[in-house]
């Protein structure tokens, strides 16, 4: 931190931002400091710190005092980080908040992410070093509390301004061209995944069990290719009712393959495995899902009287459903939601939900002991 000097955060002529972010911590190298939360700004020829609160307290470092930076992975409860390695201090620097410091490098703590595109365009900074191919930047007023920088006429301001404007020409530019990028192989995927599933339909027979399997975990593990989110389709009522949307047809396969009904809690594990970062919130997932019947789709919320959330096809026969619960009972005599989760093959929570509505009905009576919640068929109906 000794390398760092009092700054005014304003930019110099010939100085040109590259990129910011805010909730960055500054420490210096393992030992806290008290710059907790501000915003970094990298230049074309200073890293700068700011403090999101009080934007006087400002401090800098050139970029020709950086050796190089690396990223550190983040953990539970640690954000991720980037570390600057910097030369020792020069002779001449401006006074800083420190003095002197025992380490040779300080620590970035990215709160709000961000740390990689920042890190990589740092990276790149410091291996073009454009700042020796620009005139230094005009010095700034010592002290927190930096004053503005020197006068300049009219022809400098206007030599800033058109460089910031090819400055960001090209920055879009190098954007779309990825972007376009991005396009392309995001359409191979696509038609890859698209090639798989029908290689699967058309050759059933042909494939065994476990190939069958591996093929499935393939194209979970690909995802959803164009995941609605709330940058792409807004917010409120439209991205929920395209949420929806999504959903329906992605459930749609994994509902068969369970009996037609799914816990809620079993389809948020399911949408976010498949969205990859694009990570979906609790909230957003039951707005989406009380939309179905609305939007007339093939799938519906249903709440039991438990407050247990689940989604089932509209083809879902809730008498079938009870009828088929009492035969398995009678055929065992009694049976507990484990016991009855485990012959039909799905979670104990939807197996009880399902007990309990044949009770309900009237078909199943319970023995509520010691030994746990037991269901027996109910002979005042089948022996009257």
């Amino acid at each position: 931190m000794d390398r760092f000097s009092w700054c005014s955060g304003l930019l110099e002529i010939d100085e040109t931002l590259v990129i910011q972010q805010r909730g960055v911590r500054l420490s210096d190298g393992e030992d806290k400091s008290k710059f907790e939360s501000g915003t970094l700004l990298l230049t074309t020829h200073r890293l700068i710190w700011r403090d999101q609160k009080n934007h006087d307290f400002c401090v800098a470092v050139p970029l020709s005092q950086i050796v190089f930076s690396e990223e550190q992975a983040g953990g539970i409860g640690k954000s991720a980080k980037i570390v600057v390695h910097l030369h020792p201090p020069s002779p001449n620097k401006e006074p800083g908040p420190y003095q002197t410091s025992r380490y040779s490098y300080v620590k970035l703590s990215f709160r709000e992410h961000g740390q990689i595109e920042f890190n990589r365009r740092l990276s790149e900074e410091l291996t073009q070093k454009r700042w020796t191919r620009m005139p230094p930047p005009i010095q700034m007023s010592k002290g927190p509390q930096a004053g503005r920088i020197k006068a300049v006429g009219i022809v400098g301001i206007e030599r800033k301004l058109e460089e910031k404007r090819k400055e960001t020409d090209k920055n879009i530019s190098e954007a779309f061209e990825d972007l376009s990028k991005l396009m392309e192989k995001a359409k191979e995927m696509v038609e890859l995944s698209k090639s798989i599933a029908n290689k699967i339909k058309d050759k059933q027979g042909d494939i065994t069990e476990d190939e069958t399997i591996k093929f499935k975990s393939y194209l979970l593990s690909m995802g959803i290719a164009n995941p609605v989110t709330r940058e792409t389709h807004g917010s409120g009522t439209h991205y929920h009712m395209q949420l929806a949307k999504q959903l329906a047809t992605m459930l749609l396969t994994p509902l068969e393959e369970r009996g037609g009904i799914m816990s809620l809690t079993e389809v948020y594990c399911l949408v976010n495995r498949a969205r990859g970062m694009e990570l979906l919130s609790p909230e957003d997932l039951v707005n989406a899902c009380k939309t179905f019947e609305s939007l007339k789709l093939p799938l519906r919320l249903r709440i039991f009287d438990s407050g247990v959330m689940v989604i089932e096809h509209q083809s879902h026969n809730e008498e079938e459903m009870v009828a088929s619960a009492l035969e398995t009972v009678s055929e065992r005599g009694s049976l507990t939601s484990e016991e009855f989760a485990k012959i039909v093959g799905m979670s104990v929570l939807l197996a009880k939900e399902r007990l309990l509505l044949a009770e309900n009905m009237g078909h199943l009576c319970r023995d509520d002991s010691v030994e746990g919640l037991r269901f027996y068929p109910n002979l005042f109906l089948t022996q009257s």
